[in-house]
């Protein structure tokens, strides 16, 4: 009886320590001056969390802009390219499809009507201090728009 127990509590601090070891899990912060949005859309704030989950991550995030509007969405989604639904304060928002490049790495696709109309790609720092996310989106004339978010990790 002894003996399984410490392999039970071996094994959760094992998982445990595997779960905490995906870089992207964590608080993150928005730093607006270190951000490149196009003019007008910048969040004036805005926090990210992401936990472990499987083999992926449970994302939530908290937008407040300067006209007074707020935005929030969250999934959960595996890192192996199938689509995860996305909700926010108003329903459903476009799925996103997350692929891990590499440890660092992950590119998250939002579609519409079976068309990607989005790509983030998030890299964090080797130092794993910052999260910069690479946002390339079309506008309603169909240019591409791009943003970049730098985050700060919590």
């Amino acid at each position: 009886m002894k003996t399984t127990a410490c392999i039970l509590l071996m094994a959760m601090l094992a998982a445990g320590a595997m779960a905490s070891a995906d870089p992207f899990v964590g608080k993150w912060v928005l730093d607006v001056r270190r951000s490149d949005y196009p003019a007008g859309t910048c969040p004036k704030s805005m926090v990210i969390e992401m936990e472990p989950t499987g083999k992926g991550v449970r994302y939530h995030s908290e937008a407040a802009y300067a006209n007074g509007s707020t935005a929030h969405s969250e999934y959960t989604a595996d890192y192996d390219g199938n689509q995860a639904i996305v909700t926010g304060a108003h329903g459903l928002m476009l799925p996103v499809f997350l692929r891990r490049i590499d440890s660092r790495t992950v590119v998250a696709s939002y579609t519409k009507a079976l068309q990607v109309v989005a790509t983030s790609r998030r890299v964090v720092s080797q130092d794993g201090r910052f999260m910069t996310i690479t946002t390339i989106s079309k506008s309603p004339s169909g240019k591409n728009v791009t943003s970049v978010g730098v985050y700060k990790k919590q």
